[in-house]
Formats: C-alpha cells, structure tokens, sequence
C-alpha cells in the first residue's frame, strides 16, 4: 500500500497490524526514527486533532513537518493538483491533504511518488477511524461482533465507520432524517465487503443494544449556510443519557469532536461514565505515529 486515501485502501490484516503498531507505539515498546524525514501538511480546512496529531507524531519520530495552508498553495487554483503533488514529490516523504473535495486527494495520490494520506476530505476521514477502532478494541478487546451505531447526518465521518466496520466484522446500524442518508455508492461499496448493515429512521430503534454508539456534528465545515435547516431536521437526533440507557449496560459512546452542546450531544454527556471521547482524541496520536510508521519507514 502506497497511499492512505480511503479506509478500505486497507485489508483486513492491515487493520489489525495498524492497531498492534499504534498499541505498541502507545506503550513505548516499538523504537522508530524517522530522522531526515519531512511530512507535508496540506489543509484546506482548519484542524486541531489532525494538524497536532501529525505533527507531534513526526516530532516525537524525529522527523518534522511544514504546514501548507490554502491560501499558500492554492491546491487546484494557483497551480495543478498534479503540479503540486509532482513538485512536493521531489522535497518531502509523505502528504497529509486535508481537503473539501475528496477528488483533491486522489489526484494527489495518482500524481505522487511519495504516500498520500486523507486528513479529512468531504467522503471520507479514515485516520479518524483507524483511530477509533484502535479505542475500540482498548475498550471492548475485539472488533469482530460488536454492534456500532451512528446517529446523525451520513457524513465522511459515518461513510469510513460504515466502510471499517464492514472490513473487520462489526455489525454497523445507522440512523439519520429523511435526506441526509448514507450515499448509494458507499452503501453499495460497504455490502461488497460483507457489511452487516441496518439503517433506520428511528434513533431510538438503531440504540437498542448497541456495544459502541457514535455520533458527529449536524453541520460539517462548509455546511454553514445550512445549519439552521440542519437543527430543525435533526431535532431527534441527539445523544443524550436516555438514548444511552437504551444500549449495553457498558456501551461506550464516541464523538470525534469538536462537539456541539445541545445539539448532536446533550450537555454535560462529554463527561459520562460511558463516554471516552478524549481517550479517542488521545489515540489519534497514536495511530498517527502507525500510519506514518507503515507508509513513510
């Protein structure tokens, strides 16, 4: 495997092996240098877990990066994705692009000596979700028979969870309002790997019993236009201690975060005996330091 553009770039073996990396790396126990090494950030849009997670990933790899924002490289408008991603190719080692258009990432990959890595594009986030299967499995020891459920709007958070939880055996249901469903073509993509799939208008309905429950934000980065209409459409959709009561006794509930209070999550849930949100935040370092160990070493 050369890139990391989507999450089923990824077999899998190679799943379970990222997850054993990011354990041991975690631990102290796998030495790695990564002195000379140099990794290109690519954001169009602002990060907090992502930009800090790379970087003090490389930093404590001994290696550095360079932070490149839209406005300094101007990725598709000032010059060529093809150009940038030729020209980079001949000074750093590795590319995280994190971009409105998944197009963008995949373009840089075609074009790229070097491996390519999706930061977060508009359908899907898979370092965020090997980073959650890495918690996952801290938490409950196996991935293979467990129920996920997602609430809220099918966004590239909920497509690469669909698409993870169809590759290493995770039951995965998901509920959302009438118009803001999972994709034909991820959903198609997902029952090709053997997914266990149930989708559901009714959150209550898809809570039931469920070892992980998961949610994200009603409105993703350049949605805003639209998050008035977004807030009356979701209204049902809130995770909140009722909807927790209805899963396993030791469900845990995750959020990739930023968070919004009294919106997709009820106030307060953040610090629930249930949830392990700042755990998940923490272990995006970790798989971090995996998938630059697996792609850049």
């Amino acid at each position: 495997m050369k890139d990391l553009v989507s999450i089923t770039d990824l077999n899998p073996d190679e799943i379970q092996n990222l997850i054993k990396s990011a354990v041991d790396l975690k631990r102290g126990g796998r030495k790695l240098s990564l002195d000379g090494r140099t990794l290109a950030l690519i954001f169009e849009k602002p990060s907090l877990r992502t930009r800090v997670s790379f970087d003090v990933a490389m930093s404590q790899l001994g290696g550095h990066t360079i932070y490149l924002s839209q406005a300094e490289v101007g990725l598709g408008e000032r010059e060529p994705i093809a150009d940038v991603a030729r020209v980079l190719s001949r000074y750093v080692n590795g590319i995280v692009a994190r971009t409105f258009a998944h197009h963008s990432v995949a373009l840089l990959a075609k074009h790229a000596s070097i491996p390519v890595i999706n930061g977060l594009s508009n359908e899907e986030h898979p370092c965020q979700i090997l980073s959650d299967l890495l918690t996952i499995h801290e938490k409950k020891g196996k991935l293979k028979g467990l129920t996920v459920v997602y609430i809220g709007d099918a966004n590239n958070v909920a497509n690469s969870l669909l698409l993870a939880c169809s590759l290493v055996g995770m039951e995965f249901r998901i509920s959302s309002p009438v118009g803001y469903e999972l994709q034909d073509e991820i959903l198609t993509r997902a029952q090709k790997l053997g997914g266990q799939i149930t989708l559901t208008v009714d959150p209550t309905e898809a809570a039931k019993d469920a070892d992980v429950l998961y949610t994200d934000v009603w409105t993703s980065m350049g949605q805003e236009a639209e998050a008035e209409h977004r807030r009356m459409a979701f209204t049902r959709y809130q995770v909140n201690e009722e909807l927790l009561s209805l899963a396993k006794r030791d469900v845990i509930f995750m959020h990739p975060l930023p968070a919004h209070y009294g919106e997709e999550i009820a106030e307060g849930l953040l610090e629930s005996p249930h949830s392990v949100v700042f755990d998940q935040a923490e272990n995006r370092l970790h798989m971090q330091k995996a998938i630059i160990a697996k792609l850049l070493v």
